[in-house]
């Protein structure tokens, strides 16, 4: 499959550079997977499009404020550092700008000295590991200096970093937002709840390899990025329980429905308590396992996002409905709009 069949051509205007201030003000679009019907509604409306039974599974994941600031100590230059993997003792792999700046013994202040890093050790494209050193506790010296690792389609300033967290997050990780779920308040998964339809969360922390591009000709010569992903006993045994009752299973999110399909996809369509990483690449012509519904943003063209979403319908009905998008001047990406795909109405039994 030709990765330019999910090419589209998107006026820069329409790229959302700023969070609403009502985390619910965002248009809806409902996709019919099987019809391809397009219904153009408001946030709040998903209730409506949720039925009793029904399941939504969210990702609890948090985003750090990653994005470091610095010097080189033995010579003043400006150093970016962003965090991208823990590894234990202080230390962690990170992307250096400019990289070449940096080598093994160098040390890098932040802060006036309130965070120090010694690199330790070089890795490719522009990768280092750092030792960071500090007094106190590394979390709450890293929500003073660092900022929220942004896309780079963003390109205005973010003014509350909490706009780049969802109102669940918890489990600390991530170095982007499961974007779809910025649009909820516990006021709308309180009304969801009151509707009869469940609620849990899972984990999946996001990789910076969710923004970079197809970079080959053809789908199948793609190959995924990894990315960790947790599900409790509780949660996996709710969702069961929902699927076997004939409930929906809703993902909110495609890092939701990828650590879905990750674990049902090898357990008989079942989701068992678990965690690991997954490189699980979805795309048109995938089977899904427990998946029924998604919401989610818009995404980039050519980007392994669409082509999960085009999993759920079709290619030709989310470019429709992404060429309607355009038209109705929806916003688009992290802090863009959102889309429903519909499954079929769940039968009473």
């Amino acid at each position: 499959m030709d990765v330019n069949d999910f090419d589209f051509e998107l006026p820069e205007a329409l790229i959302a550079q700023t969070p609403l201030q009502d985390r619910t003000a965002s248009r809806l679009m409902v996709l019919n997977g099987d019809t391809g019907k397009i219904e153009h509604r408001q946030f709040p409306d998903l209730i409506d499009e949720l039925t009793k039974g029904d399941l939504l599974v969210l990702n609890d994941t948090r985003v750090l404020p990653a994005r470091l600031m610095g010097v080189k100590e033995e010579t003043g230059a400006a150093i970016e550092v962003l965090l991208l993997k823990e590894h234990g003792n202080d230390e962690w792999e990170t992307l250096v700008k400019p990289a070449k700046r940096i080598k093994p013994g160098n040390i890098v202040s932040f802060g006036d000295g309130q965070l120090k890093a010694e690199c330790t050790g070089v890795l490719e494209q522009g990768g280092r590991i750092f030792k960071f050193i500090y007094e106190g506790i590394f979390y709450e010296v890293l929500d003073e200096l660092g900022n929220m690792p942004l896309p780079p389609y963003i390109t205005e300033t973010l003014d509350d970093k909490d706009r780049y967290q969802t109102v669940f997050a918890k489990e600390r990780g991530s170095a982007a937002a499961p974007t779809a779920g910025l649009h909820f308040t516990e006021d709308i998964l309180n009304r969801i709840r009151e509707k009869g339809v469940g609620v849990e969360f899972i984990t999946l922390h996001v990789g910076l390899g969710t923004f970079r591009p197809v970079s080959v000709d053809t789908i199948e010569g793609h190959t995924m990025h990894s990315e960790y992903y947790s599900v409790s006993e509780n949660a996996a045994n709710a969702i069961n329980k929902a699927k076997e009752n004939g409930g929906r299973i809703i993902a909110v999110g495609t890092t939701s429905a990828r650590t879905l399909e990750t674990i049902a996809s090898t357990n008989d369509g079942r989701i068992t308590s678990s965690s690991g990483w997954t490189s699980i690449f979805i795309y048109p012509g995938y089977v899904f396992s427990i998946l029924d519904g998604l919401l989610t943003n818009f995404h980039l063209p050519k980007s392994t996002l669409i082509m999960l979403v085009s999993a759920l319908s079709t290619r030709e009905h989310v470019l429709e409905a992404y060429h309607q998008a355009i038209n109705e001047h929806y916003r688009f990406f992290s802090f863009g709009d959102a889309m429903f795909i519909k499954p079929p109405e769940r039968k009473e039994s």
